[in-house]
């Protein structure tokens, strides 16, 4: 398939790398808003019940949880104990799978827009048709490889069922987004991603002027979020009180997962469901100031599917040519 040409920094892309900028701010919190939980039981036969469920819930705040969701919670547990493993590595042995096409291991290398500092993280990304050599050796890290292909797997069928449920709801057969998500294809590039923020140092504690993760929206259809008991930090900050900045925290449990919606769904959708902003802010004097590991799937559909706004709202263009377009708006054309 063959994407209408676009420039290299389109309007959309422009627009949305404005708002980001200024999204720097700690703005206020508060705890009004609802981040729904939804139930994925006897899904077969409750899927245009669950359909309406998201769609009210992504489309009030762009954030909801699953529960009965069917990943036990000793694979995520396990899931974890697999990420500490890889970022106890020694720097030098994780530098030998450096970040490269969205797959590998960066430390400190996303500088959002939104606060102009590197966020205070590391993460190791699998994107499974650009991994190569990637993987560290058995000898490294044994058992690795195999643990995390299973959980990308697991992540992945999560992410085809709830978006079944949007495809259902825009009016495409269920299957939509599952063939344009396809894991036979090498266009795949939908990325399973290990996240470890860094603990806070004593010296620093009193003066937190770094950003775990700064403001931003994601650019897939798209995120599943595996958050650990106790140690929190995200936020969410829905479009329409963008001007207000006033950010929900999204505690962590680690029996649910959490989701929200990506650029890439928001621009099929003709902008019905909203990506919206949000962030992982340091911890609050007094609060857990250790690490923070998280992992994220990103359903990004493959690179030759084609984005068809449902109206004509927007020119029809290929996911990859989307995804590279709002890397390089964001990242200084890295990708």
């Amino acid at each position: 398939m063959t994407a209408i040409a676009t420039p290299a920094t389109p309007d959309f892309a422009l627009a949305e790398l404005e708002k980001e900028s200024r999204m720097g701010a700690m703005g206020s919190e508060t705890n009004t808003r609802e981040v729904r939980r939804i139930s994925l039981a006897d899904f077969d036969a409750r899927r245009a019940e669950i359909a309406d469920q998201l769609w009210d819930a992504a489309v009030d705040v762009g954030f909801f949880q699953l529960v009965d969701h069917g990943i036990d919670l000793a694979d995520i547990r396990a899931a974890f104990a697999e990420a500490e493993r890889f970022f106890a590595l020694p720097e030098s042995v994780k530098a030998q799978y450096p970040l490269a096409n969205n797959a590998g291991w960066e430390s400190k290398a996303q500088v959002r827009p939104s606060t102009g500092t590197a966020d205070q993280k590391e993460s190791y990304q699998i994107t499974l048709p650009l991994m190569g050599k990637l993987f560290p050796t058995e000898a490294e890290l044994p058992g690795f490889k195999a643990a995390m292909l299973a959980f990308e797997q697991k992540s992945w069928e999560i992410g085809m069922k709830v978006l079944s449920c949007f495809a259902l709801k825009l009016g495409f057969d269920t299957e939509f987004f599952t063939r344009a998500h396809d894991k036979s294809s090498a266009e795949y590039q939908s990325t399973l991603r290990l996240l470890h923020y860094y603990a806070i140092p004593p010296e620093a504690q009193a003066h937190l002027d770094l950003w775990r993760a700064g403001a931003h929206t994601d650019f897939d259809c798209l995120t599943i979020l595996y958050q650990r008991q106790g140690q929190g930090g995200l936020q969410v900050c829905p479009g329409k009180e963008f001007e207000k900045q006033e950010w929900t925290s999204i505690p962590p449990d680690e029996d649910v997962i959490t989701c929200n919606i990506g650029d890439m769904l928001m621009r099929w959708s003709d902008d019905q469901l909203p990506s919206n902003f949000h962030r992982v802010r340091n911890p609050l004097p007094g609060e857990y100031m250790g690490p923070r590991y998280s992992i994220a799937f990103f359903c990004q559909a493959n690179r030759d599917a084609l984005i068809e706004s449902p109206s004509g709202k927007y020119p029809s263009i290929t996911a990859g040519e989307y995804l590279k377009q709002r890397i390089a708006a964001n990242f200084g054309r890295k990708y």
